[in-house]
């Protein structure tokens, strides 16, 4: 699903209020690694506490929607045989459930039962491929993909799958639902200023220790120049991208993204190579760069005014990255500060 490119970066660090107390959690969630930037914490909030509360809302998540954890959830209800309601957690469905909103919203460009696809292809839990599945694979794996098949019900709360093999994939949305989740356990504490990243979806609220809006830099999309980037002001939203120019294999002179199209099964092989969204919650930031990224650069960036999506577009071209945006990006006054 959705790969992170997203950095961060400090800028004008030598206009950093003294007087501003700064106060960091980090560590390894989610296969990946998160970081959580307070600035002046509320003073009757025990940080050390709030340490273990950041944990624990991580392990929760974790627990509900790894795919790695044969424990979890998640891996729990895709072991399950049965087509009939399965009972799940109140959470659990209404993750389900929010994300087959943005399913309905992008016509099946973003769609959780993907993950029979991506474990197909490699991509998954399942050990790495080295050469492409037979199309009798594909066609077999794409019987049971489709957003539709999945119901929920979470005033039981409870799911039902058409399929008993229907392997739902949460990746495209989990890291950006944590990362909400933290800001909300942050909210109840009183923080007002404070960015959270889990892989590179992030959240921000409030100013940094300069007093400004929180410098975020967007990396060009091209292995091995992690130099270049174009630099956005952020506060009070949440920015996430999707990517395939990290995460793939080569076979036979071919190259195939991570990034796979529910509807044709396939990996993507279109232009566009990378997609960065701004938008009130990280989740819904991180599922919507999936799928802008899948729909490619026009159908992408139809989608996104249709929307009012903030989006923005990297093409890859004969002669380097061509980067345009939706107008809803161009107008949300990002300072947009371009180094490709």
């Amino acid at each position: 699903m959705a790969l992170a490119v997203i950095l961060l970066v400090s800028i004008g660090a030598c206009d950093r209020d003294p007087g501003l107390v700064t106060y960091e959690i980090s560590g390894n969630t989610m296969g990946t690694t998160f970081s959580v930037l307070l600035v002046a914490p509320p003073e009757d909030v025990s940080l050390d506490a709030l340490r273990l509360d950041v944990m624990g809302t991580l392990e929760r998540i974790e627990n509900i929607a790894s795919t790695y954890r044969a424990t979890s959830e998640l891996s729990t209800f895709n072991a399950h045989s049965s087509t009939g309601w399965i009972e799940v957690s109140a959470e659990f469905c209404k993750l389900v459930r929010l994300a087959l909103v943005v399913s309905e919203e992008t016509a099946g460009a973003f769609d959780i039962t993907v993950g029979a696809l991506v474990n197909l292809w490699g991509f998954g839990p399942d050990p790495a491929v080295d050469e492409p599945p037979s199309l009798e694979q594909i066609d077999a794996a794409l019987k049971h993909v489709g957003y539709r098949g999945l119901q929920t019900d979470c005033t039981r709360p409870a799911i039902r799958k058409r399929s008993a093999i229907v392997y739902v994939d949460l990746s495209g949305w989990a890291k950006g639902y944590a990362v909400d989740q933290v800001a909300e356990l942050l909210n109840s504490r009183g923080a007002e200023n404070y960015l959270v990243e889990i892989g590179g979806e992030l959240r921000t609220r409030g100013h940094n220790a300069e007093r400004r809006k929180f410098a975020i830099a967007i990396e060009a999309p091209i292995p091995g120049q992690g130099d270049k980037y174009s630099i956005i002001r952020l506060t009070n939203a949440s920015i996430a991208t999707s990517g395939d120019y990290r995460n793939y294999f080569e076979s036979d002179g071919q190259r195939y993204s991570h990034t796979i199209d529910p509807r044709t099964g396939r990996p993507i092989s279109h232009a566009l190579v990378a997609v960065t969204v701004v938008s009130d919650a990280a989740a819904y930031a991180d599922a919507m760069a999936t799928a802008l990224l899948v729909l490619g650069p026009a159908d992408g960036l139809a989608l996104a005014e249709e929307l009012r999506i903030a989006a923005y577009f990297s093409v890859s071209t004969d002669q380097g990255i061509d980067a345009f945006s939706s107008s809803a990006f161009s107008g949300g006054n990002f300072a947009n500060h371009a180094r490709m």
